[in-house]
């Protein structure tokens, strides 16, 4: 067994963290405020091959490892955990999809992410089909060498900036998950309108829904086969599930280092704070559930790059990485006191921003039927004992 991370691996991870600390860090709080996207930064991201670093060389990707693009994830999310939300996590998702489409759409569409230039949103939930994604009512229906869509995408990240939207519509209604397909629908189309919302954290990527009311694209805009979109789209979830988790965990440990520098040097009842037990001893118990965790994140994506099926391990972290995260960010809070719940601290904003990671890429809950499914088998999944 070896947990080394390996020369070149060690060497990204390093200039990650330079561009990290220069570009992303010192604008944290500043993109919160204004709630707006960094497209200078994302451009950035592109020119230095970071956006959807695991697309083969000879499609514009670098073609690194999935453990290669956690530590990326986890790199930048010491800077900003929501923007890695919409570029790395959401990034993810969108180049596995488009890396599958034909030759127009990876030259109109996936060479123009990959350098920075675009914005893709992936519109898999509707207000009544999260969850239970087979669940939407979005149509397409072909017209000749066209398809025509309608219906409405919610809770999308990114939405409000994004250009393109990769969305997964019924094409055949009566086929369940077998009759989703997906399209890559440029935002700017006649017939698309777009509502933004109020959300308490990861201000800067500011989610919304999409409506689609007659939206007409070329027939070739559908990536891969019709029918197919659902299952091509699930594939890169126990991915970016894992990309999520260290996004979650990247900056509770930022704030668990803060608090023992500050534990140290404040001065109460003439010692330092880190001398009681009653405040070492939950910072000892954070790192020591985080660091587990963290270590999971990376056996999953290690297991991924050598093919292996990584749906429980992304599940379990899925649940984990959050819940742990939020819990470590709140006692630092507390623990630096009345200024830890200013905003002159990035702590409160952090603590805002994990808290997202508990609901995208589907929640908590059912990371768990996931982990349960893999555990006792499908058979004993609720849904499917209920049907029997």
């Amino acid at each position: 067994m070896d947990f080394e991370f390996t020369a070149e691996e060690k060497a990204l991870a390093d200039m990650v963290r330079k561009f990290t600390e220069k570009e992303v860090a010192p604008f944290y709080s500043k993109w919160d405020r204004e709630c707006k996207f960094p497209r200078n930064i994302n451009k950035k991201m592109g020119e230095l091959g970071l956006l959807g670093s695991s697309v083969s060389p000879d499609k514009g990707g670098m073609g690194v490892s999935h453990v290669a693009e956690g530590l990326i994830t986890e790199e930048v999310s010491k800077g900003d955990c929501s923007l890695t939300m919409s570029t790395f996590v959401v990034g993810h998702l969108c180049a596995v999809l488009l890396e599958q489409g034909n030759e127009r759409i990876r030259k109109e569409f996936l060479e123009p992410f990959l350098s920075g230039d675009t914005i893709p949103a992936f519109c898999m939930t509707e207000p009544g089909a999260g969850t239970d994604a087979v669940a939407m009512r979005t149509r397409a229906i072909q017209k000749g060498a066209a398809y025509i869509l309608n219906g409405e995408k919610s809770g999308i990240t990114a939405m409000m900036d994004a250009d393109i939207a990769l969305v997964f519509a019924k094409t055949d209604p009566d086929a369940g998950a077998r009759g989703v397909s997906c399209f890559v629908v440029p935002t700017d189309l006649p017939g698309i309108t777009r509502q933004s919302y109020e959300d308490m954290g990861c201000k800067g990527i500011t989610r919304g829904s999409i409506f689609m009311e007659d939206v007409e694209i070329p027939e070739d805009y559908m990536i891969g086969q019709e029918g197919t979109g659902f299952k091509m789209g699930m594939q890169g979830f126990d991915v970016s599930r894992i990309l999520l988790s260290l996004e979650g965990i990247a900056p509770a440990m930022v704030s668990l280092e803060e608090t023992i520098r500050h534990t140290t040097q404040r001065i109460a009842f003439d010692r330092p704070l880190a001398t009681f037990e009653g405040v070492s001893f939950p910072i000892v118990e954070h790192i020591s559930i985080l660091e587990a965790v963290r270590l999971l994140c990376y056996k999953g994506l290690w297991m991924r790059d050598q093919g292996m099926s990584t749906s429980k391990v992304a599940g379990m972290v899925k649940w984990m990485a959050p819940r742990f995260s939020t819990n470590a960010i709140r006692d630092c809070l507390v623990l630096h006191g009345h200024y830890g719940y200013t905003q002159e601290f990035p702590l409160e904003q952090r603590l805002r921003d994990v808290m997202a990671v508990e609901i995208a890429d589907g929640t908590s809950q059912v990371s768990k039927l996931v982990v349960q499914r893999e555990i006792f088998g499908r058979e004993y999944l609720p849904y499917n004992y209920r049907n029997r």
